[in-house]
């Protein structure tokens, strides 16, 4: 029954962030048109001597850079994009490599992932309490993005123990019937 638990948190984890990557997908697109635009607008509008660009644009821009980096952060942890030394691993059995996974997320990602949220709660309930803005011209406000640092570290935890509850099912040799076939093609399960 426990084992059936854990497949299922791992399974929804993984739809969940899957979905997630979807949307994120869509915030790169976002991202690069809201860049083309500062691009253009700053040097077009030097041309034609009318100001097309704003602080508004400059910081959309870097808000959709931050959400795009914070909640791909779990997409990448699932699919086994994030950086890592791949020289050493690539030589170990797949069952050394779960365990490598697993202590990794126990002891580096989980611990990192609950110190981000805690230390980033003080300053995002600050941030609400005034309802911060940007101190530039034009500039929007900053409450909803900073809220955005604790979520994705949340996000990114589960997707972390979603990883590990896969790589303890390839350490313990346990078959799990319904996670992605991704996991599957990965070694991880």
């Amino acid at each position: 029954m426990l084992l059936r638990m854990l497949e299922k948190f791992s399974l929804y984890a993984d739809i969940f962030t899957e979905k997630l990557a979807g949307f994120v997908n869509w915030l790169v697109l976002l991202m690069i048109i809201t860049a083309v635009y500062n691009a253009f607008g700053r040097y077009a509008g030097k041309l034609i001597g009318v100001n097309l660009s704003s602080n508004f644009f400059l910081e959309i821009q870097w808000y959709l850079f931050s959400l795009v980096f914070l909640l791909g952060a779990s997409s990448a942890l699932a699919k086994n994009a994030h950086v890592r030394v791949d020289v050493f691993s690539s030589k170990f059995s797949s069952k050394t490599r779960a365990k490598i996974d697993f202590a990794g997320g126990l002891v580096l990602l989980l611990p990192f992932c609950i110190f981000i949220i805690v230390i980033s709660f003080p300053s995002v309930i600050s941030s609400w309490s005034v309802f911060e803005q940007s101190p530039d011209p034009g500039g929007i406000v900053r409450y909803p993005i900073k809220t955005v640092l604790p979520a994705a570290f949340i996000i990114l935890f589960l997707q972390g123990i979603s990883e590990m509850i896969k790589a303890w099912f390839l350490m313990k040799g346990i078959r799990a019937e319904n996670l992605p076939d991704d996991s599957v093609k990965r070694g991880v399960v």
